[in-house]
């Protein structure tokens, strides 16, 4: 994979393969939030839809089922920090409808795939939607602001949706030989050897290529980029908890907000974010979404416009 034809500002480029659908891909979202707002517009983003799933029998025969996938989720990805709603779904999904959403707003409204992606991710671990279904996926994409929801779901199915999601899954299945497979972080389910979710290669604009495969902590990304471009301005972490909301004007969730706010890479302070936010919305100066078990946290309106910040892109992206 070289640099993109076209490339935007920004010095390195960031390939990132995902799927809605993957629960190690939703809890590595506090680590991609701390990269946008640590380099912002420096990294060009590109996502790739994995599709882990093409119909859910693959996760059926493997003994899965909705109860068994909660559990999962509480016993291991809890510790991550993210919100998890812990009521089983009525079945079990699979994730291929989901990606191909994504793909499709990227074909007809580029640059907003990163919006629809952490709406399908928020909708996929806090809600019992079933988003194989175009009702599903449809509500969830909802929460993305002035997205032509209707035109996406219809285009699911399109033929040039249906050719790119092929050309993503090519893509993803090249991974053997390489850094991730090396590292045992490449994952056989279906074929090929592919990127597990999620996985990140970084390019630096003298074509240096770094990877990190499968699930990786925010030492692993900065130290990858600090080899690639030290010229990049690295900005230091918020001091306030409403600096970060206004660079994301779409909300944080709370670990998201904890991990922007702790310092050269520390533990995130969770609790300490907690009483700033409910501090701020005291103040009535944030607003709180409950989702699952934790909430969503924006600027309200008024204070957004005020702030005059720049906008960062939707920060969850498994």
């Amino acid at each position: 994979m070289g640099a993109q034809a076209g490339r935007q500002a920004g010095r390195i480029a960031v390939t990132h393969f995902t799927d809605p659908g993957c629960p190690f891909a939703y809890s590595a979202s506090p680590a991609l939030a701390v990269l946008r707002w640590r380099y912002g517009d420096q990294l060009e983003w590109r996502l790739v839809m994995i599709g882990l799933a093409e119909d859910p029998q693959r996760y059926i025969d493997s003994g899965y089922t909705p109860t068994r996938s909660t559990l999962g989720q509480q016993g291991y990805f809890r510790r991550f920090g993210m919100p998890l709603l812990m009521e089983p779904r009525a079945r079990v999904t699979a994730t291929s409808r989901a990606c191909r959403a994504i793909v499709a707003t990227r074909l007809l409204a580029p640059g907003r795939e990163h919006e629809a992606l952490r709406a399908l991710q928020l909708a996929w671990f806090t809600t019992t939607l079933l988003l194989d279904e175009d009702a599903g996926i449809a509500r969830a994409l909802a929460r993305v602001d002035g997205l032509d929801v209707e035109e996406i779901v219809a285009a699911i199915d399109a033929e040039d949706t249906l050719a790119a999601y092929e050309r993503d899954k090519r893509e993803t299945r090249q991974a053997e030989g390489g850094p991730t497979d090396f590292q045992g972080k490449a994952r056989q389910t279906d074929g090929p050897v592919r990127y597990s979710a999620p996985s990140l290669v970084f390019e630096n604009e003298a074509g240096q290529r770094l990877e990190a495969g499968g699930f990786q902590t925010i030492e692993a990304y900065d130290v990858l980029i600090a080899n690639l471009d030290t010229a990049l301005e690295r900005r230091p972490p918020a001091e306030e908890a409403i600096d970060a909301l206004r660079r994301f004007p779409d909300g944080l969730v709370t670990q998201e907000l904890a991990a922007i706010m702790a310092h050269n890479n520390q533990l995130p302070d969770r609790a300490a974010a907690e009483r700033a936010l409910i501090e701020a919305l005291g103040a009535g100066a944030v607003r709180r979404e409950a989702l699952a078990d934790d909430a969503l946290w924006s600027l309200v309106p008024a204070a957004a416009e005020a702030s005059g910040a720049p906008r960062e892109t939707a920060v969850a992206h498994a």
